[in-house]
């Protein structure tokens, strides 16, 4: 069974590499078969086809199968993790930038 601790670690491994995120943001417009994909890069398809893989281990894609094509569509739910990991940095600057707007007005 995959913690979710597990799941988090594995969608920030996945969006850290730049060419998944241009895979993700893809699919954001609309579903696209693996070639339709591998259309978009300067690498081979079996090379995009791994990226594909590592996406869809994280939750992030699902593919289904279209006669010889997989289908794949995108899966944002676990980008929650990201948002909710970011959240804590956003309080964190709100609370400098207070700070710092104090300090300032205070020495006027």
């Amino acid at each position: 069974m995959v913690t979710a601790k597990r799941r988090r670690e594995a969608v920030f491994r996945a969006i850290a590499d730049p060419t998944r995120r241009a895979i993700l943001k893809l699919l954001r417009e609309r579903s696209r078969t693996v070639g339709e994909l591998a259309q978009n890069f300067e690498m081979s398809r079996p090379a995009v086809s791994k990226h594909v893989r590592v996406l869809r281990s994280a939750g992030l894609l699902v593919a289904r199968k279209a006669g010889a094509s997989q289908i794949c569509r995108l899966n944002a739910e676990p980008l929650r993790a990201v948002d909710e990991w970011l959240r804590d940095y956003e309080a964190l600057w709100d609370q400098n930038l207070r700070n710092l707007k104090q300090h300032v007005e205070g020495e006027r």
